[in-house]
């Protein structure tokens, strides 16, 4: 069953692109935060929604908020991704799929394509906003917007 606006996200691990360790509970329930799920590392439109998030990344963090990204991309994949394009937020490995399906990310473009969905939660991690647009950079003045009214 996929995640709707007002539900909480729910906890899961996974590895961030340094190898670490990351618990959802860190952070959600405690600050704004924004789960965007993208298809694949390197490519035309998830490099424009990567950079679009880095170049706004210092907007959402004067908010309070935080930014993290997701693909089933490997770890090592992940860090060049991250070297490459100076990404200043946290991407997480889900190899296995399990946090798209815990989330109820659906695949794009008659099942090709992993989906391309952004998550909105408040502070006390309830999901505000469900974005699902197939062009990537509509997802962050979108994602950006929402955290204000959170905020207002």
């Amino acid at each position: 069953m996929a995640l709707q606006v007002g539900d909480k996200i729910p906890n899961f691990t996974a590895k961030d692109s340094f190898g670490n360790d990351f618990d959802s509970l860190s952070i959600v329930g405690k600050i704004p935060v924004v789960f965007y799920f993208y298809p694949k590392d390197n490519t035309p439109g998830c490099t424009a929604q990567a950079c679009s998030f880095r170049d706004q990344y210092e907007d959402f963090k004067d908010l309070g908020a935080e930014v993290i990204g997701i693909s089933s991309d490997s770890i090592v994949s992940h860090q060049k991704f991250v070297n490459r394009y100076k990404l200043p937020f946290t991407l997480l490995s889900d190899s296995e799929k399990k946090i798209r399906i815990l989330f109820g990310v659906k695949p794009n473009l008659f099942g090709l394509l992993p989906g391309r969905v952004t998550y909105v939660a408040d502070q006390n991690g309830v999901i505000r906003l469900i974005f699902d647009s197939l062009v990537a950079t509509n997802h962050i003045p979108r994602a950006l917007e929402v955290i204000k009214r959170i905020l207002s």
